[in-house]
């Protein structure tokens, strides 16, 4: 088979997704089939052409993930004639390769890593008319007739459901994870068990789903209530417009002493951090699969969950869930972990080979269907 992926976000990217898709368009490469990422490039450091392990990458400097939007799908027909079948992500890359693979006539899946629907209107740091906005984007995208929707999740399967997407077009497959490398991690970075305050980490997106007011709200409270408690948030520094939001919030809550805020660490300097801290905390509105959660207990550390959407399958080992979704449940949640009352239960895995295994299937189903 000969596969086009397009997706906004590629290596040298680092986040559980990128890490996702370089692992399966490497080990397509390695069974025999012709693999061309189409994606940002990010600055003149990242090489416009690049052939990794065999892939084949294409990258074009899109502005920002609108400009990805609107004008991907000119280098997507540059290269789509000689390609089966195309596969992209939600949201920004899933338009322009629905439309080069329809004009084309070529098969097209989309993985969905979340379906939130009326969520959108729940969520913060977001105005009313961009809320609206992007609804209907999302809607739009869930009324287009790919020949697979592939959901992260039992959860955002069920999600898919809901929002009209019918049956037959949907496949489950979890997100998976290279386990040997979280091992090399827990072999060659001990945890630091030196005396130091309790220590609560976010690590993650910086994305408007993700609790991070929830999360500012408990730490004012935490403060006040324990002031030798200390939070730990990794993010990254964009969008800029959110991470001066919650900087703004740190100093006029006076949490500058309390909160280390923390951006762009090499994996080796993230889970130094991880282990570091006694627990991670994920207070998220909905989750389609959550790395975070995953790689946290994959690596041993406590996880205190908002239990939405997908971290109810995905949460194991040792853990706290969230009464309800507010900064109260989750410094009560944290009062909890400092006392040691945690819930176990044993270790789910989600091994990225069998991911990897699950999709090259699904691909040989999709192209053999006439």
């Amino acid at each position: 088979m000969k596969i086009l992926f397009v997706l906004e976000n590629f290596y040298p990217n680092i986040g559980g997704v990128e890490t996702l898709f370089k692992s399966l368009t490497e080990q397509l490469v390695r069974e025999g089939h012709e693999v061309l990422v189409i994606t940002t490039r990010l600055n003149d450091d990242m090489p416009a052409e690049e052939n990794l392990n065999g892939v084949q990458i294409r990258r074009y400097p899109f502005f920002n993930r609108y400009t990805f939007t609107l004008f991907a799908v000119f280098p997507i027909m540059r290269h789509i004639r000689n390609f089966d079948l195309v596969h992209t992500t939600s949201y920004n890359a899933g338009l322009p390769a629905y439309i080069a693979a329809k004009l084309f006539r070529k098969k097209v899946l989309i993985t969905f890593h979340e379906v939130w629907g009326r969520l959108w209107f729940d969520l913060p740091y977001m105005g009313a008319v961009a809320k609206r906005a992007h609804y209907l984007f999302e809607q739009m995208l869930t009324k287009l007739r790919y020949d697979k929707f592939i959901a992260v999740s039992h959860s955002t399967a069920d999600s898919m459901r809901e929002n009209g997407i019918a049956e037959q077009r949907i496949a489950t497959i979890y997100n998976g994870l290279n386990y040997e490398r979280i091992e090399n991690f827990n072999k060659n970075i001990p945890a630091n068990n030196d005396k130091r305050p309790f220590t609560y980490t976010y690590y993650g997106r910086l994305g408007i789903s993700k609790g991070l007011d929830i999360l500012l709200d408990a730490a004012v409270i935490l403060k006040e209530k324990y002031p030798d408690t200390r939070l730990k948030i990794v993010i990254p520094t964009t969008p800029k417009a959110l991470l001066k939001k919650i900087i703004s919030y740190i100093e006029k809550h006076q949490l500058e002493d309390y909160i280390e805020l923390k951006h762009h660490l090499s994996s080796e300097a993230l889970v130094a951090e991880l282990k570091s801290s006694d627990c991670v905390v994920v207070p998220s509105y909905s989750e389609g699969f959550c790395y975070v959660a995953v790689e946290s207990i994959a690596l041993g550390i406590p996880v205190i969950s908002s239990d939405k959407k997908a971290l109810t399958e995905v949460v194991s080992g040792n853990f706290i869930k969230m009464d309800k979704l507010s900064a109260v449940s989750l410094s009560e949640c944290i009062e909890k972990a400092m006392r040691n009352e945690w819930e176990t239960t044993p270790i789910k895995k989600f091994e990225l080979s069998n991911t990897v295994e699950q999709y090259i299937e699904l691909y040989s189903t999709v192209n053999n269907v006439i």
